[in-house]
């Protein structure tokens, strides 16, 4: 059992992702504020992610966006400690470790990590009985996460690069997926959505962003310094 979203999109042969429980919410969380819109100017953000880094930077460059490792917990005393203004975490995360009450708000704006508020069970093809996977899968909660995961593979982007992903289910049980890609120091950026089957949703969204420009941000965040 992993978090979806550190799940890499190649497998090794045999393995598969057999099984997805309900999703928690996705969105990132801020601590230490509201929004980011209550942050003064110059205010400092933590973060180890570099997807948040470069999406805090393209929605303003009055922050200034620092490295801040260490599990949840000492995290937020980083934030008590005022080492940081505010700090960006998963909103399911913090909702898993009864830490709720340490939310200041969520980022609507952000687009969260392909998988991100989601569980994801890993085995051998065939090697589980399909009542036990019932017993745990939610089906949309797996075909969402695995519309971004799509996105994520026809991007030839990975876990580690600055690309968001979500889909969410429409009201004619289609899904609309969110795509985000972008510079670290978030400088340029490339956003698209599109509403599809769940078979190929991802996939052409990806080719689309593809189309407009994404192999060229991807290759050009690859080799780009993290900017603060």
């Amino acid at each position: 059992m992993h978090s979806a979203k550190d799940v890499p999109t190649d497998l090794p042969d045999g393995l598969e992702l057999v099984a997805v429980p309900p999703r928690a919410d996705a969105r990132d969380a801020i601590c230490g504020a509201p929004s980011l819109d209550a942050l003064a100017a110059g205010a400092r953000i933590g973060t180890s992610s570099l997807r948040r880094r470069a999406q805090i930077h393209a929605v303003s460059e009055r922050f200034t966006v620092v490295e801040l490792r260490g599990n949840v917990d000492t995290r937020l005393a980083k934030l008590a400690a005022h080492e940081v203004d505010a700090v960006v975490l998963a909103l399911a995360g913090l909702e898993r470790l009864d830490r709720s009450d340490d939310v200041g708000g969520t980022l609507d704006e952000l687009v969260p990590a392909a998988g991100q508020g989601a569980l994801a069970l890993e085995a051998r093809a065939g090697a589980l009985p399909a009542d036990v996977l019932a017993a745990v899968d939610d089906p949309l909660s797996r075909a969402c996460v695995e519309a971004e995961r799509q996105l994520v593979h026809a991007l030839g982007a990975s876990c580690h690069t600055p690309v968001g992903a979500h889909a969410r289910e429409r009201d004619d049980g289609r899904l609309h997926i969110v795509g985000w890609v972008g510079l670290p120091d978030g400088s340029a950026w490339l956003h698209d959505e599109l509403d599809g089957d769940a078979a190929d949703v991802g996939t052409r969204c990806a080719e689309r962003m593809l189309s407009s420009g994404a192999a060229e941000l991807l290759a050009q965040a690859a080799g780009a310094p993290a900017a603060g």
